[in-house]
């Protein structure tokens, strides 16, 4: 069952691959390998990050890509909505006209849930997922606990 698309999959990976290394530039190859994305998909979800001004790309000898968003700020929406974003529905997608806006109880249920998926992944910073308490290691390697900074 997927909650969110492939595409939003790989673009978590990529981010959370990157969070490793802060300031540190990871080719897009060091980062399939990482995440184990395929190739040109990865390079597509790397340019959709790039453009919405999650990480930052750089061309040529020592470039590559690393994150620019503020970890401690930066949620599951703010990545998924860079590359796919969510879809509520607001119209009859049976394109029935006696439902038009007013959608059957069916349609009604699953935007409601759809908003609520939205609301959970807008609450959930990428450290929380980080920093939890399973035992479980993410993209399958020892990734470095994150501390969130002291002020």
């Amino acid at each position: 069952m997927n909650l969110i698309s492939r595409t939003s999959e790989y673009a978590l990976r990529a981010v959370v691959w990157l969070i490793q290394e802060p300031g540190r530039s990871q080719t897009t190859r060091q980062i399939v390998r990482g995440t184990k994305t395929p190739p040109d998909y990865a390079s597509k979800v790397l340019q959709a990050l790039s453009r919405a001004g999650v990480i930052r790309g750089q061309r040529g000898l020592g470039g590559g890509f690393q994150l620019v968003a503020d970890p401690e700020k930066l949620t599951v929406l703010d990545v998924i909505n860079a590359v796919d974003p969510l879809e509520c529905i607001r119209t009859c997608p049976l394109r029935l006209k006696a439902h038009g806006t007013r959608l059957c109880p069916l349609h009604g249920g699953l935007n409601e849930v759809a908003r609520q998926m939205e609301s959970a992944f807008r609450g959930t910073r990428i450290l929380d997922l980080l920093n939890g308490k399973s035992t479980s290691v993410p993209l399958g390697i020892a990734l470095k606990r994150v501390r969130k900074k002291t002020r």
